[in-house]
């Protein structure tokens, strides 16, 4: 097992494959590196100081004997690298199928491709937990992790679970499709909270990032403000990164292109009797992928011809395809679709000396690549949904006479930063025909004024750039500006406070029922107690000088019918009416009459509002919007509060702003108010409160200083503690019963 050397603050990137390629011949082992675009922007933070890269090598699990296995995990980890053990299964499973038969095309909008089989998805959920396990091995305090991409959306949640403290930062390279689309996906809850295992949350534009939050809002209902999401005591900040290229790699190999002499491939001797022969040359390079528009574009090109006869013999289009996923039935179609599409054109348009397009399916060398890039007049780079596209970036990148148009799709995550590029919807043959023609009628003066704008961007927002701000925000999110302090119950804080209860010899504990005692309900009616919690507040009560108060918003009859058999103390109407020595008080003398005017005002609300209900109380009226969509029902509070808050000052009423629910109750009731007479009944030495809301507010201002005071929830408040969840509630309560 890899060994780690001890360093302090290191960083731990982790993507599906290691930024190395690994070949084996003979028992001959060749490891160089990657040249992509995430190796290279991650370059300085891998080599510099003590970053290691956790990945697949490429090699599957038992493919190579002993001795050889142990020479290629030696080379990998002399590259600061560590493999994770990977079978053909999980491959099989976990990257060919869930990876690109669910989440690629999902995510890409091909709904029509999307596979969704359950044992794909718990290869998936195996294969993350792999990636855990080797990052838990050498995760030390202090470290930072920084995850990619779609394979490992479970990851950080799997880290964070095990060590808390961790900073952990995700980046998707892919986009983030609308909550229209990620609702179809059966496991969509279990990949969101995956997700929210990370302190930030990157995508490449504020589109995907919009998506994400919308999701989470309304899959998860967590609360949103601007880009912060609020999740158990955390808060985690969701931003866009547009992702660059290295620029300068790509303008000094254009630069020094014709300085060396070199032996000519064949591609470059095509290019060279293209240049001769005058016609203006189109480039298009993508993956064979169905999400690149490429059998669009065929069609596109031949409608422009047939639009605009005169360009015959004076252009051409040169397309690469670079060969992907050669093995899936999709691809397989692609690709005869785009050999039969290529075929017929040619055949329909080509003279002796003149054929329209010129076709490559494979992959080519980098001095290849700028050699069609420096070529090209026009670089056509049209996909139907592509989550950045670098390829836009360097064509413009290597234009170093500022000359060159480039036509994008704005389906193209690289679209929202190259306005200056002509952008087309890759659907329409119309917009590509006519943006064509403008290109190629482009003057020189507007293409270098276009071009200038756009080299001036890439080169100071580069993949470098990129990387160095995205962990400038991850190290900012660990502590988010203007966030209040959570004041979680720590274990020793649930220490003293035990002890403290059991040396006292007077004993009140205030507890809020709905999200404290149990969990929220669509419908209240059904968040009843059970079993379990009445043998805790019975066994509460029964202790010696022990005083147990039941202090809620539920109305009477409901805790009459709950509680009536019961010796603990109630309160009820968020103060109304007391319940002790099995007889019903009134706290306050209130009269209701001013429902009639409200509820049919709540009542148009609940019509136009799907999800909402108005549950009726003795002395208040509640409307409840728990199930209804968050995005709606954040303009309906506002509207209804507007509406209510002009008729509500003169009527000596108020507006309690609850978990998911608007109340309208008299002023003259609180809890804090009834606290404050509970308080005087007794010389209590113990004193502990706990609620949920913001309602309980009131009774944390009501109660001694010395007092416990705990908040369920990590919201802003005046408790001294607070606590996750009922659960956890119900887990301290019981610890008051152990000796």
């Amino acid at each position: 097992m890899f060994k780690q050397i001890a360093f302090m603050n290191k960083t731990i990137i982790v993507s599906n494959r290691l930024p190395l390629q690994v070949s084996i011949q003979e028992d001959s082992l060749e490891i160089s590196p990657s040249v992509g675009g995430l190796a290279t922007g991650m370059k300085s933070v891998h080599t510099e100081g003590n970053g290691i890269w956790v990945g697949w090598s490429g090699i599957p699990e038992g493919a190579l004997h002993a001795e050889l296995s142990e020479k290629a995990n030696q080379r990998i980890r002399e590259e600061k690298c560590v493999s994770v053990p990977l079978t053909n299964d999980d491959i099989e499973e976990y990257y060919e199928g869930f990876s690109n038969r669910a989440l690629w095309p999902l995510f890409h909008y091909f709904m029509e491709y999307t596979e969704f089989e359950k044992q794909e998805w718990e290869a998936y959920r195996r294969v993350n937990e792999k990636f855990a396990k080797v990052v838990l091995e050498h995760l030390e305090d202090g470290d930072t992790v920084w995850v990619h991409d779609y394979q490992l959306l479970l990851l950080p949640q799997l880290i964070k679970q095990e060590k808390p403290n961790t900073t952990i930062g995700f980046f998707l390279h892919i986009p983030f499709p609308s909550y229209e689309i990620f609702r179809t996906f059966p496991w969509r809850k279990e990949m969101l909270k995956g997700m929210l295992g990370a302190d930030l949350l990157g995508f490449h534009t504020y589109d995907y990032e919009r998506h994400f939050l919308s999701s989470v809002k309304r899959i998860l209902r967590l609360d949103v403000n601007f880009n912060n999401i609020s999740y158990h005591d955390r808060i985690i900040k969701v931003d866009s990164f547009p992702m660059g290229i290295d620029y300068d790699k790509f303008y000094r190999a254009a630069v020094e292109h014709n300085s060396k002499p070199k032996e000519k491939s064949e591609l470059q001797k095509r290019l060279e009797e293209h240049t001769l022969e005058d016609k203006k040359l189109i480039l298009s390079i993508d993956r064979m992928d169905y999400t690149k528009g490429i059998p669009n574009r065929i069609k596109a090109f031949e409608y422009f011809l047939d639009t605009f006869p005169e360009y015959k013999e004076k252009v051409r289009l040169v397309m690469l395809a670079v060969p992907s996923r050669s093995n899936v039935p999709q691809y397989q179609k692609l690709k005869r679709e785009t050999d039969e599409l290529v075929g017929r054109i040619n055949g329909k348009f080509a003279t002796v000396s003149w054929t329209p397009i010129w076709y490559f399916y494979r992959s080519l060398p980098f001095d290849d690549l700028i050699d069609l890039y420096i070529s090209s007049d026009i670089a056509l780079i049209t996909p139907i949904r592509d989550g950045m596209n670098l390829v836009a970036k360097e064509y413009v990148a290597t234009r170093t006479k500022g000359n060159g148009v480039l036509i994008l799709s704005e389906m193209a995550g690289a679209s929202q930063e190259m306005n200056e590029a002509l952008l087309i919807n890759p659907n329409s043959f119309e917009d590509f025909a006519n943006s064509l023609k403008r290109a190629l009628t482009m003057p020189l003066k507007e293409q270098q004024k276009r071009m200038k704008f756009l080299q001036k961007r890439l080169k100071r927002y580069n993949v470098e750039k990129w990387a160095k701000e995205f962990l400038k925000s991850l190290e900012e999110a660990k502590q988010p500006k203007n966030a209040f302090v959570v004041k979680k119950l720590t274990s020793a804080y649930e220490k003293e406070i035990v002890g403290q209860f059991h040396q006292k010899k007077k004993r009140l504990l205030l507890l809020d029922y709905d999200g404290t005692l149990v969990g929220f309900k669509a419908n209240p009616q059904d968040a009843e107690p059970d079993q379990e919690l009445f043998d805790l507040l019975d066994r509460l009560q029964s202790q010696e000088n022990t005083r147990v108060v039941l202090i809620s918003g539920r109305d009477k009859e409901t805790f009459q019918r709950w509680f009536g058999d019961k010796e603990y103390t109630l309160v009820t109407d968020h103060g109304v009416w007391l319940y002790q020595d099995r007889n019903w008080t009134a706290l306050e003398r209130l009269k209701n009459d001013w429902m009639e005017s409200i509820r049919p005002i709540l009542e148009t609300f609940v019509d136009r509002t799907p999800g909402t209900f108005i549950e009726s109380k003795n002395y208040s009226l509640a409307w409840h919007y728990r199930t209804a969509d968050p995005e709606l029902a954040k303009s309906r509070t506002i509207e209804l509060n507007t509406v209510l808050t002009s008729m509500v000052a003169n009527n000596g009423l108020s507006i309690l702003k609850g978990n998911k629910v608007i109340e309208i109750k008299s002023s003259n009731v609180s809890k804090g108010r009834a606290t404050n007479q509970l308080l005087v009944q007794d010389d209590y030495d113990f004193i502990t409160v706990i609620g949920d809301d913001w309602t309980d507010e009131y009774m944390f201002e009501e109660v001694p200083n010395w007092a416990t005071s705990i908040k369920v929830g990590f919201t802003k408040t005046k408790a001294k503690y607070q606590i996750e969840s009922p659960e956890k509630v119900r887990q301290l309560l019981q610890k008051f019963l152990e000796n």
